[in-house]
């Protein structure tokens, strides 16, 4: 099995990082109105990337678990082969039915493809050097995301410019060139991911897929025994609440202001490329600026200012000052994946990382299809405006969740001196915590050093890129938001 050292895993993990997002950059732009093209009503649109969502809700968990029991490579490379199939489906799909399974398919690999890369790199960087600096790494990855996202989508517009080629519409070329990188993706995934534990054989794999359910059963233990973790998955609550905000409240303010839906959709086009290169501004920018305040308060007052920005876009009264506050929000979203995820990755021990990554993820579709809802229904019932206020607030809202992490940085030995510190040892399933304050969980097994991690998807993240929820995260595929992770 080969050894990677912790600057040829961070090297890997961002050119596969890149090469997973960079095909979503390419089906932002044209994915609903290629949709459109195809015959689809707005209401059966809705109805198809639906199944996307819930598909993504039923598996989340099980997905995860399956990885943390049978391996990164072996997950990674099944949803990548999913998502080459759902892209084919795509190009040739010319009925309800058929969109149906395309997203059903896009949230099979979604589900599947939530963490094992993110985990991949935060264990083989850890192998090689167990103090390794992985916020960098994850940050980076947030970087590259909204680099990957934004150039995607601009080249996507200059390849709609050009017009057909041949019987190719010219909305249909992104997503022809989408499939050729997803390709590419794919061929690099076999190349340079090595696994970090040896494989098994047939009999490992039944073993692995018997242990799913108790990996599973671990995450949620681990949530029940410590106030870090179960407060920072509760952050995702908020965070996918208050997405709606700035994911499908901004266009209808913009046209609101601007007083011409046409004018306001060509504005959003550049804008939103450059709200992904904010992004990864943010990712690039927020690992340095952290070490004044340190990961957790960093956090909580990201939570906050986003929340302002959202404020902005909600009560400026010009274009520029709205796409200002957008990009702001776009570039604060950025920041947060990071250091969101690192603090998750640091209270989790390997054998159940992968699940409560998944876990966290998954909790933010409840909470933004309850947003989608009573948001939407709060702007129809009053303005835009009240509803994204209402927004701002759950947004911010999130921030006193980050307490538990910092109560107990500052509580860990040699707090002084690192305040990003985690606790000194992994607390194992069932196992009683040493020190009052201090909430480690994880196997306890595996290593007494501390296990530090935070994230990468700078993204957001995006996350969500998990919504590319952009989490996140923000549309990571079709239909998905990308959280520039947090992806």
């Amino acid at each position: 099995m080969t050894t990677l050292t912790t600057r040829q895993a961070r090297r890997r993990y961002l050119v596969l990082h890149g090469l997973r997002w960079l095909p979503t950059g390419f089906l932002i732009p044209v994915m609903t109105l290629l949709l459109l093209e195809r015959g689809l009503s707005l209401p059966e649109i809705g109805l198809v990337v639906a199944a996307q969502g819930l598909v993504v809700l039923a598996l989340e968990l099980p997905t995860g678990g399956l990885a943390d029991a049978l391996g990164r490579k072996p997950v990674l490379v099944a949803a990548a082969l999913i998502n080459l199939g759902s892209l084919a489906l795509f190009l040739v799909a010319d009925s309800v039915g058929l969109f149906f399974l395309t997203f059903v398919l896009q949230g099979i690999f979604r589900a599947l493809d939530s963490g094992p890369l993110e985990s991949w790199y935060v264990d083989a960087a850890l192998a090689a050097d167990p103090d390794a600096p992985i916020e960098q790494g994850l940050s980076g990855g947030g970087v590259v995301l909204g680099i990957c996202i934004g150039a995607g989508a601009l080249a996507s517009g200059g390849l709609v410019a050009l017009g057909p080629i041949g019987p190719v519409s010219a909305l249909t070329l992104p997503l022809v060139v989408a499939i050729a990188l997803e390709i590419v993706a794919l061929i690099a995934l076999l190349l340079l991911l090595v696994e970090v534990r040896p494989a098994g054989g047939v009999a490992t794999l039944r073993g692995s897929l018997r242990a799913v359910p108790g990996v599973i059963g671990g995450a949620f233990g681990l949530l029940r025994r410590s106030r870090i973790v179960l407060a920072l998955v509760a952050v995702e609550l908020f965070w996918g609440f208050g997405m709606v905000t700035f994911e499908v409240l901004l266009p209808v303010r913009l046209s609101e202001v601007l007083g011409d839906p046409d004018r306001a959709a060509a504005l959003l086009g550049p804008t939103a490329s450059a709200a992904w290169l904010a992004s990864a501004g943010g990712a690039a920018v927020i690992a340095y600026a952290s070490r004044w305040l340190g990961v957790p308060l960093s956090a909580a007052l990201l939570r906050i200012l986003q929340g302002a920005t959202v404020v902005g876009m909600a009560l400026l009264a010009g274009p520029a000052g709205i796409i200002a506050a957008y990009l702001f929000c776009y570039a604060v979203h950025g920041a947060s994946n990071p250091m969101h995820m690192g603090l998750l990755h640091r209270q989790v021990d390997g054998p159940y990382r992968n699940s409560v990554v998944s876990l966290n993820s998954m909790v933010a579709q409840p909470a933004g299809a309850l947003g989608g809802v009573l948001l939407t229904a709060l702007a129809g019932a009053t303005t835009v405006s009240t509803a994204m206020l209402v927004g701002a607030v759950v947004l911010a809202a999130a921030a006193p969740l980050y307490l538990p992490a910092w109560w107990a940085a500052r509580r860990a030995p040699g707090a002084g001196s690192d305040r990003t510190a985690p606790d000194p040892e992994p607390v194992g399933p069932g196992s009683e915590q040493d020190e009052p304050g201090v909430e480690r969980v994880g196997t306890g097994a595996e290593r007494a050093e501390p296990v530090s991690e935070p994230p990468g998807s700078g993204a957001p993240p995006t996350g969500r890129p998990d919504l590319v929820r952009q989490r996140g995260a923000t549309q990571d595929r079709p239909g998905e938001s990308v959280r520039p992770n947090r992806g």
